[in-house]
């Protein structure tokens, strides 16, 4: 018998709001290494600013309100407590999408996407395109962590979503969205449940990172080679520590508002189409609303989880393998790495859809909501049965 799911209302204690405005207060800064302003991390003006921000001004009451306006479900779901947003399309036919962010994000990064996705014709669309959403936060993500529970890698997500879907929610067929984690997890799907997913599409695409790929590179393949070499020589010390010892990295992050709001904006700013100027793609409010929700859940430190995972056994799909369902992805100029058409297509065979966008990085949903809804609504048009 199928599991059932509990709505809820989200709600921090007036205790623990006031307890992290108290823990701001007390913040102990670092110094500013002599160096340009974030060549060796988040810069210590813009961390002062923000965490000032943060005590001062910031409503989590609001951004509390906001998640609370879809409808929150809890469900029991393989040992864990598995929180989701479930939100009805407002259409004639509106099909099943499971809607998955990756680190360091969370659902509040749907917040503006959502209502495009679910009630197009309410700006400017056509019904026919509403989709219902569900978006879960993946397992050890904010309110899908309790303490001590089990952990999950994106391999091991991808039978509980599919389980989600399923037999919690009664659909036979739909579609998978995902970036950063949520890409992995959405391609293991298609992987392992293609008689149920009818389409998977990415805004960050997983491939394996195999020397094979890049005998006789094209010159496009030859400069994503060096990409990924800059970017595994440069960027890649969070992946290490979280992939290696990230219990150690959890006392400091669960104990530490400040430090926790570094580590994150740190990601935003490099990640993001912003310039240099993280507040040009992500206001503090947005940023705001995401880091506490890390910090009123605890959940940093399982969030590392996929990582060590990862870092400590196979890719998740077989070498060889190919991920045969129809696949659309959205190309943002300033996503981490941007692999060529050519290379994609050794490992996913059905790629409908390939748009490059004008705008945008890492956080596509959370950058770029009403461009990334479209793109996904035109790849799922004529997937609809």
């Amino acid at each position: 018998m199928a599991a059932t799911p509990t709505p809820f209302t989200y709600h921090v204690e007036d205790a623990a709001i006031a307890d992290l405005g108290e823990r701001l207060a007390r913040t102990r800064f670092p110094d500013q290494p002599p160096q340009q302003p974030w060549s060796t991390g988040s810069d210590l003006g813009y961390i002062q600013e923000l965490t000032a921000y943060w005590r001062d001004t910031f409503d989590w009451r609001k951004a509390e309100a906001q998640l609370n306006s879809f409808a929150n479900y809890k469900v029991d779901l393989d040992d864990i407590g598995l929180h989701f947003l479930h939100v009805p399309g407002k259409g004639p036919k509106p099909m099943p999408l499971l809607l998955l962010h990756g680190w360091p994000g969370s659902v509040f990064e749907f917040m503006q996407i959502i209502p495009r996705l679910t009630d197009p014709a309410a700006f400017g669309g056509d019904a026919d395109d509403a989709l219902t959403v569900v978006a879960p936060s993946l397992p050890g993500y904010g309110l899908s962590f309790a303490a001590g529970q089990k952990r999950f890698s994106v391999d091991q997500m991808a039978p509980l979503f599919d389980r989600l879907m399923t037999e919690v929610l009664g659909y036979e067929r739909y579609a998978v969205q995902g970036g950063d984690w949520g890409s992995f997890v959405a391609s293991i799907m298609g992987y392992k449940f293609p008689q149920r997913v009818a389409g998977v599409h990415l805004n960050m695409l997983p491939l394996r990172r195999d020397a094979s790929l890049f005998e006789n590179p094209r010159p496009v393949e030859q400069k994503y080679q060096e990409d990924l070499t800059c970017f595994l020589k440069e960027e890649t010390g969070y992946q290490q520590i979280q992939g290696t010892k990230p219990q150690t990295l959890a006392f400091g992050l669960t104990d530490s508002p400040a430090g926790l709001a570094a580590w994150i904006v740190e990601k935003c700013r490099s990640w993001s189409d912003c310039g240099g100027n993280v507040e040009t793609a992500l206001s503090k409010d947005q940023i705001l609303a995401n880091v506490s929700f890390y910090w009123f859940t605890g959940a940093i430190g399982s969030s590392f989880w996929p990582y060590y995972a990862r870092l400590h056994g196979e890719w998740p799909i077989p070498k060889g393998r190919t991920i045969d369902v129809p696949t659309g992805y959205a190309a943002f100029p300033r996503e981490i790495l941007s692999p060529p058409r050519s290379l994609a297509e050794r490992t996913y065979t059905d790629i409908r859809r390939w748009t490059e966008m004008p705008k945008g990085g890492h956080f596509a949903a959370w950058e770029q909501p009403e461009a990334l809804a479209a793109e996904i609504q035109a790849f799922l048009q004529p997937l609809r049965g």
